[in-house]
């Protein structure tokens, strides 16, 4: 009897996915009726016969609120295109649950943009709500089409399983391979008259002297914190051990091609270990496990004195505020193994990804939205949507190449970029002979990430790819992994503040394959072998 219900149950799944393909499939060659499909405006070159307004829908970080929208490129557009939009901002910190109202009510803006906004997960059980964009590209969008051909990565990072296309991508300018890198208090060194480490035993003895020095010179030898984190451990911490994870998929690529999911493996279970020592005796924070993003905060940028020596970050203005000078980056720690690892991607650090943009199904003016969303494919377009407008953030010089400006007093370059562009998120595409006119600043943001990029660019290692997964892969992943990585979490802080990883360590793989790690780990590898085919 279980046997039937099972073949029958795995029938109608199959029915279920049929049905679907076979929706997206007339959906995306363009055989709707002719009553279905929304009214056309009528479109000369760039701007549209008459005046039209378009909801757009995008994500930010916390409270940076709608401040890009000042954008000069964002204005002028407006007035180039007779396209109006009504922005619709929201912060990413209660995004989840209102997108969720969004999706259940099946009301959607007509454009969304940011790959925060809408993932995968959220995108391939709801294709019908999302446009098929193949034929507006080949129709409406040749800035796009041209970077679909000069970039096969980007066309192959934003095409579907089905091989359609229900998002744009993008790719960013002048990004760096190497993802955070550890950023030391170097005037802490000077004032204990040690030398930068190179390998884990030098960085051992310098974190014990920051930890029982008085580092920071103002007399007090106990309010140096030489590690701090919020809510967990900094998985970077574990680089040296050859544990690297840019895009957070618990997956690893050998050298000689092969899958590792890192949680398993006995370089995962000897850096544990040696994070256990630095926390047992007090060189990472006792609090990392407790305190929120406002205590680090605090802690990190006290106004009183520097306190934090030693981290794995992006940059150090970043992070540290008025101590940033203090810092400098360094290159990567040598592990037991003699060799040095970074995080990174040979494509830089989330230059391609997918779902930059979406058209909804209910959007009334899908080629006015295209033509539109095309005028974000240029060099010019694309630099003033990733650091601020020309003439404000960027001087664009006789010559014809452009210079970023330095940010304003008591700003960091990062800070102020995120709030004159809309940055990370969003459509932007720059061709290589473009970026050579792109000159940065090697002091701050960006132009700095390069410059010490260089010190660990010949150790990153290989991501996991963007890969895309079906449904029913993405309804069962949900599942398993929601299980098995609050479970990896809690035994690694049961571990970091016990110990006993040793004694544990057979019941822990044993508990992971119980919640069904075999079959996460057969789903990542088939999508893997499918994105490479």
């Amino acid at each position: 009897m279980k046997k039937n219900y099972l073949q029958i149950q795995k029938a109608l799944n199959w029915l279920v996915i049929m049905v679907v393909l076979i929706t997206t499939v007339s959906a995306c060659t363009g055989k709707n009726e002719e009553n279905d499909r929304p009214a056309i405006k009528t479109i000369s070159g760039e701007q549209t016969d008459e005046p039209i307004t378009l909801t757009v829908l995008t994500t930010r970080w916390g409270n940076m609120g709608d401040s890009f929208t000042n954008n000069q490129f964002l204005k002028d557009l407006e007035a180039k295109s007779n396209v109006k939009i009504e922005w619709q901002v929201q912060s990413l910190s209660d995004w989840q649950e209102q997108k969720g109202i969004m999706l259940a009510s099946n009301e959607l803006p007509d454009v969304i943009i940011g790959n925060q906004t809408f993932f995968d997960t959220d995108i391939v059980p709801n294709l019908d709500m999302f446009m098929c964009l193949d034929d507006l590209i080949d129709d409406y969008m040749p800035n796009y089409k041209k970077a679909l051909e000069e970039m096969p990565d980007l066309r192959k990072v934003t095409t579907y399983f089905d091989g359609k296309k229900y998002s744009l991508g993008k790719n960013l300018p002048k990004r760096p391979i190497v993802c955070n890198q550890p950023i030391i208090n170097k005037v802490w060194l000077d004032n204990l008259n040690l030398d930068i480490p190179t390998d884990l035993e030098e960085l051992n003895v310098v974190l014990m002297a920051f930890k029982e020095q008085d580092a920071n010179g103002n007399g007090d030898p106990n309010d140096e914190i030489p590690i701090t984190g919020a809510k967990d451990i900094p998985l970077d911490l574990l680089n040296p051990f050859g544990i690297t994870d840019v895009y957070g998929d618990m997956m690893m690529i050998e050298e000689d091609g092969s899958l590792n999911y890192y949680p398993t493996s006995e370089a995962y279970k000897q850096g544990l270990k040696w994070l256990h020592e630095l926390y047992s005796e007090g060189i990472i924070d006792q609090e990392i496990f407790t305190q929120d993003d406002t205590m680090l905060l605090g802690k990190n940028q006290d106004p009183n004195i520097s306190r934090v020596g030693f981290s794995y970050n992006w940059i150090p203005d970043a992070v540290y505020g008025q101590w940033s000078d203090e810092y400098v980056a360094i290159q990567p720690i040598k592990g037991l193994d003699g060799k040095c690892y970074a995080a990174g991607d040979v494509n830089g650090i989330s230059g391609i990804s997918r779902n930059e943009v979406l058209i909804s199904a209910s959007c009334q003016h899908p080629e006015v939205a295209a033509r539109w969303l095309d005028q974000f494919y240029t060099g010019e377009a694309s630099i003033q949507n990733f650091w601020g407008g020309i003439g404000t953030v960027i001087t664009k010089k006789d010559d014809g190449t452009y210079i970023l400006n330095d940010p304003p007093e008591g700003t960091s370059a990062d800070a102020w970029y995120w709030d004159q562009s809309l940055r990370d998120f969003g459509p932007k595409y720059i061709d290589k002979e473009f970026e050579k006119n792109i000159i940065l600043s090697s002091d701050s943001g960006d132009g700095l990430k390069l410059k010490i990029s260089e010190l660990a660019k010949d150790y990153i290692t290989t991501p996991y790819p963007r890969v895309f997964f079906t449904q029913e892969e993405i309804e069962e992943m949900a599942i398993l992994e929601t299980e098995l990585n609050e479970f990896i979490k809690v035994q690694r802080v049961l571990w970091l503040m016990e110990g006993s990883i040793d004694e544990g360590w057979d019941g822990y793989i044993n508990q992971l394959k119980s919640i069904g790690m075999d079959r996460l780990i057969e789903i990542k590898t088939e999508a893997y072998d499918r994105f490479n085919q």
